[in-house]
């Protein structure tokens, strides 16, 4: 028998406070970087890496995401009226690109939670978790490797980023088996932003992850941490110490990386990317040093 397809679970549940007022009835996940909002960037990344079947975890006023994922026929006739080409096939990718379901959360009980509520709808299939802060540049795909890893080892697959040693701290952090020459690392630990001098490593988790349909046992023994949360981090610190079972592996990603859950750094987004494409950069870039000039 072949095996089920690796499918996709993208958590987007959560209240966005940072970006309030901006997030009081927009989702976050809906927040435009350039001209998409920053949740299609994730499905797109999904999709490239070979994944057609996608579960979004959704919250209370989350609905504008399966708005954006629908087809929309009042405005799809109006491009066409207009011959407007260009447009419409945008409008239409967007609501044709993979086969999304939609699954409330409920309350929010952490990302663990959130995982744990998948359960049904993955069920024999190994799967992707995507993180709707992380954009990962289309132009240095990381899941392919990381599903490749998966199925050679049967591990579950993080990922991994080298951070400066003063920033550490804002992120869970890797404690790894052997050099880091190569970029596939056993994982032996993980410690959630530890404090400079206590980290076991400068290789930050950053918000994806390739399980296997096991990991819910484990979840469904995690007892809730920091918050009240149950935390997919406690989940991966068990497996990673079954002397057992396939344990952990990181595939480390030195590619270009935007985090869209902090507000400064979600400007920087936008203009990278933005400065970035052949339709805006030219003049993008010949302002922003007009501008630079003036500070």
């Amino acid at each position: 028998m072949s095996k089920p397809r690796i499918k996709a679970v993208i958590p987007a549940a959560g209240l966005g406070t940072r970006f309030l007022p901006a997030t009081k009835a927009m989702p976050k996940e809906m927040l435009p970087v350039v001209d998409k909002p920053a949740i299609q960037y994730v499905v797109e990344e999904a999709v490239a890496a070979g994944i057609d079947d996608i579960l979004v975890i959704i919250g209370r006023n989350k609905n504008a995401i399966s708005n954006h994922f629908d087809a929309v026929p009042e405005l799809e006739v109006t491009l066409t009226q207009k011959g407007d080409r260009e447009r419409l096939a945008r409008v239409v990718a967007s609501s044709e690109m993979a086969d999304i379901h939609y699954l409330r959360q409920g309350e929010p009980k952490g990302l663990g939670h959130a995982v744990l509520r998948a359960r049904a709808h993955v069920g024999d299939s190994s799967f992707a978790v995507l993180l709707g802060d992380d954009l990962m540049d289309e132009r240095d795909p990381l899941l392919p490797a990381m599903i490749a890893e998966h199925e050679r080892s049967g591990a579950a697959v993080i990922a991994l980023m080298e951070v400066e040693p003063d920033q550490i701290h804002l992120y869970g952090t890797a404690a790894i088996d052997g050099p880091t020459d190569g970029d596939v690392v056993r994982v032996t630990g993980l410690v959630e932003k530890p404090a400079r001098e206590d980290a076991p490593s400068n290789l930050a988790v950053i918000g994806r992850y390739v399980l296997s349909p096991s990991i819910f046992d484990v979840l469904d023994r995690t007892a809730p941490g920091k918050g009240g949360e149950i935390q997919l981090t406690d989940a991966l610190q068990e497996l990673a110490a079954d002397p057992d079972g396939p344990g952990v592996r990181g595939v480390i990603f030195r590619g270009r990386r935007y985090d869209t859950g902090d507000r400064l750094e979600y400007i920087k987004a936008i203009v990278q990317l933005a400065a970035d494409r052949d339709d805006l950069g030219p003049d993008l870039r010949v302002w922003l040093k007009e501008f630079a000039d003036r500070l």
